[in-house]
């Protein structure tokens, strides 16, 4: 068993990644462990994750009272307290704003396809928990429907939540998260985020439950025969606005005069 000091300073430790990797920016994000059946460290507010000291950390209990610690908890402790009520078995929560899972809670769009094998494995699908005001029990709410069957949620128009059975997987749910994130966006400019098969997801899956792995997994497609993925959604579609064509038909009528001057 780890003591409460380790604790602290894996922390501070993982702070430390997430604010190196752009996950967080200024004072954002928050972390925390459960050390007893109702004592949990957590990170304290108004302090930036990649620049914490053991002596930052606070203990509170599991109605939010300050046990040891000089600082403030963070703002968003009622989240973590309430995953850790419907979830025993979790021991560590991430909250951070990865840009590109916090791009697909702004745009409202789960992480639910099946375009990586690791992801449907390990990850799951990445559900949008409904906005709510940071710091207040709407949030708590919007992730409570979600919390016993994903490994994690999209705050809508806010950024990432992750929790798992210590802090490294806490945090290496997030850092997949974001990744999965980053290469969904990639795939869907090119027009190419094509679905595994149902075929080859269930054979995942089937992995998955070998390794007593939980949460939801993507669907999958159902493409021709001999075909392995298909693309489910529809193709990016793009428009010119007036600015646009104002600025080609100058480009062009230039480009005209400029030959007409030449024959003159």
């Amino acid at each position: 068993m780890l003591t409460e000091n380790k604790y602290k300073k894996q922390i501070c430790d993982i702070g430390k990644r997430i604010y190196d990797k752009g996950f967080v920016a200024a004072n954002d994000g928050n972390i925390s462990i459960r050390v007893s059946e109702n004592e949990y460290l957590i990170t304290p507010t108004g302090v930036s994750k990649g620049f914490m000291t053991p002596d930052m950390i606070l203990k509170v209990d599991g109605q939010g009272n300050v046990l040891d610690g000089d600082y403030r908890p963070t703002s968003e402790m009622k989240m973590h307290l309430l995953v850790y009520q419907e979830r025993p078995d979790i021991q560590a929560i991430v909250h951070v704003h990865p840009p590109f899972a916090t791009a697909f809670a702004i745009a409202g769009i789960s992480l639910d396809q099946a375009i990586l094998p690791e992801s449907v494995v390990y990850l799951g699908t990445i559900p949008i928990a409904e906005y709510g005001t940071p710091s207040t029990q709407e949030v708590p709410d919007a992730v409570k429907k979600f919390v016993h069957h994903h490994q994690g949620v999209l705050l809508e128009n806010h950024g990432a939540l992750t929790w798992g059975i210590d802090l490294e997987h806490a945090y290496y749910l997030m850092e997949s998260l974001e990744f999965t994130a980053k290469i969904s966006w990639i795939a869907k400019q090119l027009n190419g985020d094509r679905e595994l098969s149902k075929e080859h997801v269930q054979t995942l899956i089937d992995m998955k439950t070998k390794m007593g792995v939980r949460g939801v997994s993507p669907v999958g497609s159902v493409p021709p025969e001999g075909i392995h993925a298909m693309k489910m959604t529809p193709p990016l579609e793009q428009s010119l606005t007036e600015h646009d064509v104002n600025l080609i038909v100058e480009k062009v009528t230039k480009n005209v005069l400029d030959e007409l001057k030449k024959l003159q």
